[in-house]
């Protein structure tokens, strides 16, 4: 199963506190690493982080410094734990905006884990649907200039071969926190056939009891991808 979460709420938990939005984000981090390690427990095997967007950039200068220090921290903190837990981590979106030492330990991270056959850990950062999708027409129509392939060949299959996620199946799940109802640009092609779990509670403070909701939720629903036939998918036995 794939489940992919839209960590949205940090800075609101932070402004309901009356503390900075910097703490927020130092909150929601921690909390990633106590819902991953529920992802592993529940036998989910594919998660996707919306960690940063690129539309993040926009945000104010101190927030995105601050975090880029936090990406700093956890990236060279997670390195060998990660490799030690067999996550395979793949970084999803454009990293050349960052720091020269983010890069780094994003380059490090995903040749350790590379060969790594446990569960996959996509971290979407500097990532867009609609910057993807346009990499992706990019990659086709090069290929189609240089004889690679030709206009005939090219269809939905192909296509998909040329996103971030090209060798992984599309997310069964997206979860998002904070109350609002929309995607924001994540995975838009790979979302089309994903069933949406929207909660009211900050990232902070989402819980293993709301995945667990959210992955009976699932459960409950028919998945028919526009057909009359329907496909249900079930979560491993641990879920109840």
């Amino acid at each position: 199963m794939h489940v992919g979460f839209i960590l949205d709420g940090n800075g609101r938990w932070a402004a309901s506190k009356s503390l900075p939005r910097s703490i927020g984000h130092k909150k929601g981090a921690e909390n990633v690493e106590v819902i991953l390690k529920s992802c592993k427990n529940l036998g989910i095997a594919n998660v996707t982080l919306y960690a940063f967007s690129t539309e993040n950039w926009s945000r104010p200068v101190f927030e995105v410094k601050a975090l880029m220090k936090l990406f700093h921290y956890y990236l060279k903190k997670k390195l060998t734990t990660l490799y030690q837990q067999n996550v395979k981590v793949v970084i999803i979106g454009d990293i050349n905006p960052f720091p020269k030492v983010i890069k780094e330990y994003i380059k490090n991270l995903e040749a350790l884990t590379r060969n790594n056959d446990g569960m996959i850990l996509n971290l979407a950062m500097n990532y867009g649907g609609r910057s993807e999708i346009v990499k992706a027409t990019k990659g086709i129509v090069e290929a189609v200039s240089e004889g690679t392939i030709k206009i005939e060949d090219i269809d939905e299959q192909l296509f998909s071969r040329y996103l971030y996620t090209h060798d992984q199946d599309d997310p069964d799940l997206i979860i998002r926190t904070a109350g609002e109802k929309r995607l924001s640009n994540f995975l838009l092609w790979q979302s089309a056939y994903s069933e949406l779990y929207f909660v009211e509670k900050n990232w902070p403070d989402f819980t293993q009891a709301d995945l667990v909701t959210a992955l009976n939720y699932f459960n409950q629903r028919k998945r028919k991808f526009g057909s009359l036939a329907t496909v249900e998918k079930s979560v491993r036995n641990q879920v109840s």
